[in-house]
């Protein structure tokens, strides 16, 4: 009786053992998951914001502004546009 009670005191020891093992490893993974989520809404502010910051320099008076300011580019003349048709794509190649 006393080598089973023995045999069961081990088993309850490993299985304490086991669930505290296990607890600090969730608590762990849990500390881990919760600073990737703060950066995640950090990155997706910042995202945010580079997006907001692209339209602004992409707008497309500022871009004509520099254009003729620093590259002094100018509109052409109507009468000296020319469009050329784009080319018919044959089916099956490749664009």
């Amino acid at each position: 009786m006393t080598r089973l009670n023995l045999m069961l005191f081990g088993i309850v020891i490993a299985c304490a053992l086991g669930v505290v093992t296990s607890q600090h490893k969730a608590r762990k993974l849990f500390v881990e998951l919760q600073k990737e989520q703060e950066l995640t809404k950090r990155l997706d502010e910042e995202f945010g914001q580079l997006q907001l910051e692209q339209s602004t320099w992409a707008r497309h008076d500022r871009v004509e502004r520099i254009a003729r300011r620093q590259l002094g580019m100018r509109v052409p003349d109507p009468s000296r546009v020319q469009i050329v048709p784009a080319a018919p794509v044959a089916s099956g190649e490749p664009r």
